[in-house]
């Protein structure tokens, strides 16, 4: 018995259900002009998912962009700090070379062979060591003009012939990759 009438209120409401579904659908049709109108707007919500998907797709492309570019960048920057990660210990090295570069001078001077030839040892492989790490000396000589970008002008002295042009070099310049670290020391013409 309990079953019959169960059956009969699902029965009955499936019933109510379905004439309020045709209802609303008499409803719409009167209102949509024969379904016309119904159709544009079941197009109108798959150009929507269409936009936006399409947005969602546009938005996925520059975040992914961006994380490339950031990718890149940081690349870079940990390339560069590998690169002058030594610059600190070969500038604290440079007073060091350019002493032994004096000493070299000054006991060529002497007439001890065994002596200079030691030095001229050590020297060497102190500055294999230095260039190995990636040190290079600048290039500069006397006769050359002088530019502000690669040298350094620490006095000019009265030269006619040599007017704006390298007289002395001072004090020898390096860099590190293509980073200039110590500029060179140089005196010009004026």
């Amino acid at each position: 018995m309990k079953f019959k009438n169960i059956f009969k209120n699902i029965s009955n409401m499936t019933t109510e259900n379905t004439e309020i579904d045709q209802e609303i659908d008499e409803v719409t049709l009167e209102n949509n002009a024969n379904g016309e109108q119904l159709i544009i707007e079941e197009l109108s919500v798959e150009e929507q998912l269409t936009q936006d998907l399409a947005k969602e797709k546009d938005k996925y492309l520059r975040l992914f962009a961006e994380f490339e570019n950031y990718k890149r960048r940081t690349t870079k920057e940990r390339i560069e700090l590998f690169k002058t990660a030594n610059q600190e210990v070969l500038l604290a090295m440079l007073p060091v070379l350019d002493d032994f570069d004096r000493a070299l001078v000054e006991i060529s001077k002497s007439e001890d062979e065994l002596l200079l030839k030691g030095v001229e040892l050590i020297h060497e492989k102190l500055k294999n060591t230095l260039v190995s790490k990636g040190l290079e000396q600048v290039e500069v000589k006397a006769g050359d003009v002088f530019d502000a970008d690669f040298a350094e002008a620490i006095t000019q002295i009265p030269a006619p012939k040599m007017k704006g042009k390298i007289v002395d070099i001072l004090e020898k310049g390096y860099k590190l990759g293509d980073k200039i670290i110590r500029f060179p020391k140089v005196v010009i013409g004026q």
